[in-house]
Formats: C-alpha cells, sequence, structure tokens
C-alpha cells in the first residue's frame, strides 16, 4: 500500500483503507497491521468488559470497543475499549480525545509493547484523562489504573484491581472481575 502523499498517512485515511485489515491503526504515520488472529480469550475479555461496563457507566457516558481514537493528524490508535462522553453516533468511525473519558487496553502477546509502552504515552499526550491496562494475571484479569498528572502531563498509577473494579473517578463504578474471562 502506497500513502496517498509524500508526507505519508493521516487520520482521516484510515476511513478509505477498504483494503487494509479490520484492526488497522495509525500511530505516528505508520501504518499498523495487526495480522495474526485475536485469540478467543482476548476477544472474550474485551467483549465481557465491554458489556459489564455498559451496564454500570452513569447516564451520560457511553462504551465503545475496538474503535479508533483520532490523537493529532498522524495517530489514529485503536483502543480495545473507551469510555466516551459523545453520544452513541451509528456511522461515527473515532472519538476525538477531549470526548474519551477512559481508553482501556486489554494486553495481548502480539500487542504488548504498544499497550504498555507506546499507547498510554500518546493518550497520555492527547490529554485523554484516565487509562486503563487489563493484564493477565495466572489466567485473571488485573486492571491497572491510571489518572493523567495534569502537572507532567503523565499518567500516575492509582491502583490495581483484581477480582473487583470500584473506583470513583472519573465515575462511580463497580464491575466483578472475576466473572470476565470464562
Amino acid at each position: 500500500m502506497v500513502p496517498p502523499r509524500p508526507s505519508g498517512w493521516e487520520a482521516d485515511d484510515l476511513d478509505h483503507l477498504t483494503q487494509a485489515p479490520r484492526h488497522t491503526e495509525l500511530i505516528d504515520g505508520a501504518l499498523i497491521f495487526v495480522m495474526s488472529p485475536q485469540r478467543s480469550r482476548h476477544r472474550r475479555l474485551v467483549e465481557n468488559l465491554t458489556f459489564a461496563l455498559r451496564a454500570k457507566v452513569p447516564v451520560g457516558f457511553e462504551v465503545e470497543r475496538e474503535m479508533t481514537v483520532r490523537l493529532d493528524r498522524k495517530s489514529r490508535p485503536e483502543a480495545d475499549v473507551l469510555v466516551t462522553t459523545a453520544p452513541y453516533a451509528p456511522d461515527r468511525t473515532w472519538y476525538a480525545p477531549d470526548e474519551v473519558a477512559v481508553v482501556v487496553e486489554v494486553v495481548s502477546e502480539e500487542s504488548a509493547d504498544r499497550d504498555r509502552s507506546l499507547k498510554p504515552f500518546k493518550y497520555a499526550q492527547a490529554g485523554i484523562p484516565h487509562h486503563w491496562r487489563v493484564e493477565d494475571e495466572a489466567g485473571a484479569p488485573a486492571v491497572h489504573v491510571y489518572e493523567l498528572d495534569s502537572m507532567t502531563g503523565r499518567y500516575v498509577a492509582t491502583g490495581i484491581h483484581r477480582n473487583r473494579l470500584k473506583l470513583t473517578v472519573p465515575f462511580p463504578i463497580d464491575v466483578d472481575l472475576s466473572g470476565l474471562v470464562p
């Protein structure tokens, strides 16, 4: 695939790449193709977490899975799950950072480095206030919760949640994590 301009790929190009694989991301102008098949465990965890959050988030928030966030002109990563303040729009393909309250990455073997370092760095730069990273700990999910420090512009860890995700920010939520993985 050849970029449409000498300066490379841009965020809006993703909506017109019909020949690209389904989970294509753009990071700093580079297309990232997730070529390996998604494992059933990862897929179910993302799906079950999406449904659990939809049932628990307060009015005024929507939960989406596998949607991109247009961080800037050259970056549009795909989050596993995100919580947005934007109203549901069926034809939407991306969200702006100021519409995202929480971005969630479920770490898989194929995306571990991006999920643990590159994406959190980019999300923090864009000003997304909350980031949750879900790790597999002996077959059970552990949710690492981060909040953006406005003074440093970086995420700071606020807790690791096993069995139960109980938070007061960015909204009150209580999710039983033990039932998310079959």
